[in-house]
């Protein structure tokens, strides 16, 4: 895990640059080599994902990918994004372990490695002769997952961080649409609230009740990092992804929060939550209904835009006060468990998630995933209807250059550390208690769960 660290800092400096040169200089199609499932007894392999159109949409490939492999079946699994690590434990403790999965839900690669949940890869590679190259994945992203020069997992997905807008509000109101460059220095956050407040439509009516911004930059900890507050010390990424210290009750940490809740109860332009679950129903995102002005989050928030009501268009993330932070990174990997009976059949099914042309179909039936096959990425810039792909190209860009691996993937028992932060700060969400007061608790419960991930 010493790795990770250092992977963590190289592929933040240097993710773009590969990226670029990766898509100039590869070319040619992909295609799976594996030959798993050409003869014998047939075989079936669990692929687990979350139960959502955007996960589902791989059992729709399932046909075409039975018929290339007539003695290999797929089965795909699914748990809520909220029971996804532990349904997962369950089905491992419970001897019907998945072949297939990734970090879909709150715990992340670092927890997986640790537990030993996961197969070592590099030999199934070597034998299979996958090439990273062959499906466009750019040797950074590839070097994420593998530690001490072991393969653990491969990229399937990239997500970013971004802001996306709507225009019909924007044009409504007068406002000038947000820029996509991540250069533009006119463009911060203050300059993001300033424009919020003029998006704001503050009514008795509900029907009338408009907001300017939702800010979902990240899980709660990772959102103080944007404006440059530490959160763990630097050496969690030497330690495997635990941390020795952390800092959720530090001055900068304070002020972080209180300007991201400031928005709601202070400046009064982001929604409350109870107005949020009465537009778009608990766990909805308000932001489709039309109703928020923009809203800054992962790219997955991107799914479905095609059939939003209104025009949507995607901006840069502002500089928020960390002159090397705008974007929190979701690279998601396919993990083949350790527990798997069928490893080379699961690697046949991976193979084929990876081609260019299944990587490009999948954008469609997902709604937009954006793919690691970087020959594919062209056709995810262009595949939403409102939005200038020139635009969504400088964001991804701007992300790269600007972004970090999220925590979540990278941090040891993330989702203890996630469940404790949605509880103990539940109270700044609704307004009932000062940031202040809430975050020495935060950092106490924090210091127990790292204090149990050393032993």
């Amino acid at each position: 895990m010493v790795n990770i660290q250092r992977k963590w800092y190289r592929k933040t400096l240097t993710v773009l640059s590969t990226l670029l040169a990766t898509t100039m200089i590869l070319s040619g199609c992909g295609g799976g080599s594996n030959n798993a499932g050409a003869g014998g007894d047939a075989v079936t392999i669990t692929y687990y994902t979350i139960d959502s159109p955007d996960r589902t949409f791989v059992e729709q490939l399932i046909p075409d990918f039975e018929k290339q492999h007539p003695n290999i079946k797929v089965k795909v699994a699914t748990a809520p994004y909220e029971q996804f690590d532990s349904k997962l434990q369950t089905m491992i403790a419970g001897g019907n372990a998945p072949d297939i999965t990734s970090h879909f839900g709150y715990g992340g690669f670092a927890e997986y490695y640790n537990k030993g949940m996961l197969l070592d890869m590099t030999d199934l590679l070597k034998e299979s002769g996958f090439q990273a190259d062959k499906y466009k994945i750019p040797q950074n992203l590839m070097d994420i997952y593998q530690v001490d020069g072991h393969t653990y997992g491969i990229p399937f997905s990239s997500y970013v961080t971004l802001l996306l807008y709507n225009k019909d509000l924007f044009d409504a109101a007068g406002v000038a649409y947000p820029p996509s460059d991540y250069n533009d220095k006119s463009w911060t956050f203050d300059k993001m609230v300033e424009d919020a407040k003029k998006l704001t439509v503050l009514s008795d009516d509900p029907n009338k009740q408009q907001y300017g911004l939702q800010f979902g930059w990240g899980e709660l900890d990772n959102r103080p990092f944007y404006f440059g507050a530490k959160m763990y010390s630097d050496d969690t990424w030497k330690n495997g992804g635990v941390p020795s210290e952390s800092y959720f009750d530090s001055p900068e940490a304070i002020a972080a929060y209180q300007k991201i809740f400031g928005l709601v109860f202070d400046d009064k332009v982001s929604p409350p939550p109870e107005w949020s679950a009465s537009v778009a129903g608990q766990g909805g995102d308000p932001f489709v209904t039309g109703k928020v002005a923009m809203s800054v989050g992962g790219s997955w928030n991107l799914s479905g835009a095609n059939d939003f009501g209104f025009n949507v268009g995607v901006a840069a993330v502002p500089a928020g006060g960390n002159d090397k932070v705008r974007s929190t990174l979701f690279v998601d990997p396919l993990f083949i468990l350790k527990d798997s009976k069928h490893p080379k059949e699961a690697l046949a099914w991976i193979e084929y998630l990876l081609q260019t042309d299944i990587q490009k179909q999948s954008i469609e039936l997902s709604g937009g995933t954006p793919p690691v096959n970087q020959d594919a990425a062209e056709d995810y810039y262009s595949h939403f209807q409102s939005i200038d792909p020139k635009d969504l190209r400088n964001v991804y860009e701007g992300a790269y250059q600007y972004g970090y691996e999220s925590f979540n993937h990278l941090i040891v028992n993330y989702s203890q550390i996630n469940d404790m932060m949605i509880n103990e700060m539940q109270p700044l969400q609704n307004g009932t208690a000062k940031v202040e007061d809430v975050m020495p608790k935060v950092q106490q419960k924090m210091e127990e769960i790292l204090a149990r991930s050393k032993k």
